[in-house]
C-alpha cells in the first residue's frame, strides 16, 4: 500500500472532491492542488459561498425549485404566463430551459422519473401536487419536458393519464434532429423519431 503523500486534512478534501459529478480521484487531487494554491482568490470565497448556501438555500413548496426564498423567486414573477405549466425530472433542467429561453411558464420539479428497476414509484416524485395544480382554473397547458429515455417516456405517459380529467392541453418536447446535427451521425431512434414529428417548412 503505498504511503499518503499529504496530511489528513488534504486526503480528506480530495475525497470530498472525488464525489462531485464529472471528477475522479485524478481529478480531485488537481482540483484540491488549485484551490490550496489558490486560498485566498478561490478557497476562502468559496467556503463562504458554500457557508451561505448551506444556510440560505431552501426548496420551493410549490414547484421543487431550489433558491434562497420561498416561493422561488420563477414562482413569484408576475411576469410569466399564468397559462403555463413545464414539467421537468430535476432542478438541472428547469435551470438548462431557462438558461435557454425556452419557454416563460411557471415549472413544477418532479424529483426524477419513474423508474421501476431502481424501485422509483409515482409515491417518490411530486406528481400528486402537479395533478393539483394542473386542475388550477388558469393552467391552460401542461408541457411535459421529460428526457427521451424509456423512464421519461414511461413517466410522461403517465402523467398524460392522470390527466384526462383536466382541462387541459398536454404537449411533450419535440425529439429529433438535434440545430447543427449531420443526419450520418445520428443513431435510429432519433432519426425514426424527428421523421415522425416533421413539420411544414
Amino acid at each position: 500500500m503505498p504511503a499518503a503523500v499529504a496530511g489528513p486534512e488534504i486526503e480528506k478534501l480530495i475525497q470530498l472532491l472525488a464525489r462531485l459529478p464529472g471528477l475522479g480521484p485524478r481529478s480531485a487531487r488537481r482540483a484540491a492542488l488549485f484551490l490550496i494554491k489558490k486560498r485566498e482568490q478561490v478557497m476562502t470565497p468559496l467556503t463562504t459561498a458554500l457557508q451561505t448556501a448551506l444556510e440560505k438555500i431552501v426548496v420551493c413548496k410549490i414547484c421543487g425549485n431550489i433558491d434562497t426564498q420561498d416561493p422561488c423567486t420563477v414562482c413569484t414573477d408576475t411576469r410569466r404566463d399564468q397559462s403555463i405549466l413545464v414539467v421537468v425530472a430535476d432542478v438541472a433542467d428547469l435551470w438548462a430551459l431557462e438558461r435557454a429561453h425556452a419557454v416563460n411558464g411557471r415549472y413544477h420539479v418532479l424529483g426524477g422519473t419513474l423508474s421501476p428497476l431502481d424501485g422509483v414509484g409515482p409515491q417518490d416524485l411530486s406528481i400528486e401536487a402537479l395533478v393539483k395544480r394542473a386542475h388550477e382554473p388558469e393552467v391552460k397547458e401542461v408541457i411535459l419536458a421529460l428526457n427521451a429515455t424509456v423512464d421519461g417516456q414511461t413517466t410522461a405517459h403517465y402523467i398524460t393519464e392522470l390527466l384526462t380529467d383536466a382541462n387541459v392541453k398536454v404537449t411533450r418536447l419535440a425529439h429529433g434532429v438535434p440545430v447543427g446535427g449531420e443526419l450520418d451521425y445520428l443513431d435510429e431512434g432519433t432519426l425514426s423519431a424527428a421523421m415522425k414529428q416533421r413539420t411544414l417548412f
